[in-house]
């Protein structure tokens, strides 16, 4: 069952954040500076929402931000504060979430009611679709291969349609758009077939 929360702290950003997904943030406004900092103490999540509007830095005399009515939490994995005024984070996406009611507090910081859904039920991969897990693993192992950092989290999870579509959502050169409506499928199944679909047209994972 979905749950109702009290306001929880937003972070709306120029991307999508996927369950199990890995977000790198450098962070130095101050609104999300205090807002990171008693996440991390507290040891609490933010969420993150699609921006349709506006940009990631406010600035003065900006129309406020206008962002999707659906995220993800994020909890923070590492933070780091190379100097005065900066952090650096990386952060893991959770379950998502509806917005049923949005504030602004003064510092412009975004707060929201939210309904959060239940994770998604794990689906395997049918055979059909096992060309695009086998290409999502080939990319990670080459890159691991070039010694390249890994823009997942791990353990990786190739039978499972939620984990393999969530993860090449995050790969490939989607709009953001396009993106936010992957977030919202309910089935991931059909997140996969759809993902499946973008790569054949791309001969990436070798369909045809």
């Amino acid at each position: 069952m979905s749950e109702a929360n009290a306001f929880l702290p937003l972070f709306p950003l120029g991307t999508v954040l996927f369950p199990g997904g890995l977000l790198p943030l450098r962070v130095f406004e101050l609104r999300y500076l205090q807002m990171i900092g008693d996440c991390h103490k507290a040891g609490t999540p933010f969420g993150v929402v699609g921006l349709m509007r506006g940009a990631e830095v406010r600035a003065a005399g900006a129309a406020p931000e206008v962002f999707a009515d659906m995220g993800t939490l994020a909890t923070i994995r590492q933070l780091e504060s190379p100097q005065s005024g900066l952090l650096v984070i990386e952060c893991l996406g959770t379950e998502r979430f509806r917005v049923l009611e949005r504030r602004q507090q003064p510092n412009g910081l975004w707060t929201a009611r939210t309904e959060v859904l239940p994770p998604e039920a794990r689906v395997p991969v049918p055979e059909d679709l096992r060309s695009v897990a086998d290409a999502l693993r080939q990319f990670a192992d080459t890159l691991r291969q070039r010694g390249g950092p890994l823009p997942m989290a791990e353990p990786p999870d190739y039978d499972d349609c939620a984990w393999v579509a969530n993860r090449w959502c995050e790969l490939l050169p989607l709009p953001s758009d396009m993106r936010q409506r992957m977030l919202a499928l309910d089935s991931p199944l059909v997140r996969l077939e759809l993902v499946g679909d973008l790569l054949a047209q791309t001969r990436i994972s070798g369909q045809r």
